[in-house]
């Protein structure tokens, strides 16, 4: 068994200059293909689901994560991507997740801090991890996570109080990215300026949501100066239900069986996981965790 909490897994990536991916396995192909990639390259990583998510899947499809989590060789959290309430966050902990994320980042910041608070206390009682959410991340159209139409930036002293006041163990921020992929005319572009005013003003993990889209260079340099955890959804569906389209329609009526159907999409995620794994330089850090 090598489930651990989020914090377990960030603490180490923040120390030694690489972030943690963290797959939004919607389906268990996606996790299926997640868990045989990061495997193959000593990668650790989180299996995250999105409330949207966990209730199309239901709860029994938590018990097929942790399932893999116990069986793993890397080190892997189970987190609740954007809770968007307190009563979904303890559904996720009474579930297993060991690492939540409270999302009242479009709420007023006094509601914020308070719900957060909140969290911590129940969380840390059980030795699950809480994420928290300070700034927006723009919404780029489809896609589960959500969001406002442009993004707020985080504002590296009101950050360094929030996670003073909440005890937070690390702090989704906003520095110019968005959830989904990017429409072909718009060039996303990270604020590396803010971000290294906001490592300088808090000293826990910092968390890039919404990195779908942004150049590979941007992410690095993100990476570089201190995201330790960086969120993935739409690249691993894109490709998924790209090839299942070609599956669907190369004339072959009669082809229905599911361990037919989705080999192939499964292929195309593993290869983005793959990528995202070297981007991050997270590949081979899986005996960082086990030295002590």
């Amino acid at each position: 068994m090598v489930l651990v909490s989020g914090k377990e897994l960030l603490t180490l990536a923040k120390e030694h200059k690489f972030a943690i991916p963290a797959y939004n396995c919607g389906s268990g192909q996606l996790l299926n293909a997640t868990v045989k990639a990061c495997e193959a390259t000593n990668t650790p990583f989180i299996i995250a689901i999105h409330p949207d998510e966990l209730s199309f899947l239901t709860d029994s499809f938590i018990a097929q994560c942790l399932a893999e989590a116990h069986k793993t060789k890397v080190p892997v959290a189970i987190h609740l991507d954007h809770g968007g309430s307190y009563e979904q966050v303890i559904h996720a902990i009474q579930l297993g997740f060991t690492s939540v994320m409270i999302d009242k980042s479009l709420a007023p910041y006094e509601e914020n801090v308070a719900i957060t608070q909140k969290v911590v206390e129940a969380a840390h009682a059980v030795g699950v991890s809480v994420e928290a959410e300070l700034g927006t991340i723009g919404n780029t159209g489809n896609n589960v996570e959500g969001g406002v139409e442009e993004g707020v930036y985080t504002d590296p002293a009101v950050a360094k109080d929030f996670v003073l006041r909440t005890g937070c163990d690390s702090l989704a921020v906003g520095i110019g990215t968005s959830h989904g992929l990017y429409p072909k005319h718009i060039k996303p572009k990270l604020r590396i300026d803010i971000l290294d005013e906001l490592t300088e003003a808090v000293d826990i993990p910092l968390v890039l949501h919404g990195g779908s889209g942004n150049p590979d260079e941007e992410v690095t340099q993100a990476v570089e100066h201190g995201i330790s955890k960086v969120n993935i959804s739409s690249d691993i569906k894109i490709v998924f239900a790209d090839k299942l389209r070609e599956e669907l329609n190369d004339g072959n009526n009669e082809k229905r069986e599911p361990n037919v159907l989705f080999p192939a999409p499964m292929s195309e995620t593993e290869k983005v996981v793959h990528a995202k794994n070297k981007l991050f330089k997270a590949e081979n850090k899986a005996h960082l965790y086990f030295q002590f």
